[in-house]
């Protein structure tokens, strides 16, 4: 449950008692702060920033799409895995940008950035703007 208001901790505190009070059973009960998922504006950013790179970097003698490059900085960020595929290649194991926190997509978008940079990107004006405010949002 995502306490908010008081309604919600009025409501949780009434849980708590229930299951405090309700016989023999052991219960054990998470508490965790919570972080939003990311935004629409900082996955907006993200595509951005892929298409930029997609565009204007040439890896190992070929250009990758947007798609291919988000699942390549995904992997850096999170550290992923790779195995041989079942008809060859290789396949990335684990780990996906849907469930990235705001601080890790701040992260992520960071890396994209930094990738960019080392590699003569040059940003459109999507990614500078988002960016320039997701540095604002860190601080």
């Amino acid at each position: 449950m995502r306490i908010i208001g008081e309604s919600q901790r009025r409501y949780a505190h009434e849980i708590v008692d229930r299951i405090v009070t309700g016989g023999e059973r052991v219960w054990e009960i998470v508490v965790r702060p919570h972080e939003d998922k990311r935004s629409l504006k900082q996955n907006a950013a993200m595509w951005a920033a892929c298409t930029d790179v997609a565009d204007q970097v040439e890896w190992y003698g070929r250009y990758l799409d947007k798609e291919s490059w988000k699942a390549m900085f995904v992997a850096a960020l999170k550290g992923q895995d790779t195995v041989p595929g079942i008809n060859g290649g290789f396949v990335v194991l684990g780990g996906s940008s849907r469930n990235l926190r705001k601080r890790e997509f701040i992260d992520l978008l960071d890396l994209i950035r930094a990738f960019g940079n080392e590699h003569g990107v040059e940003w459109s004006d999507d990614v500078t703007d988002a960016y320039d405010h997701y540095l604002e949002v860190a601080a």
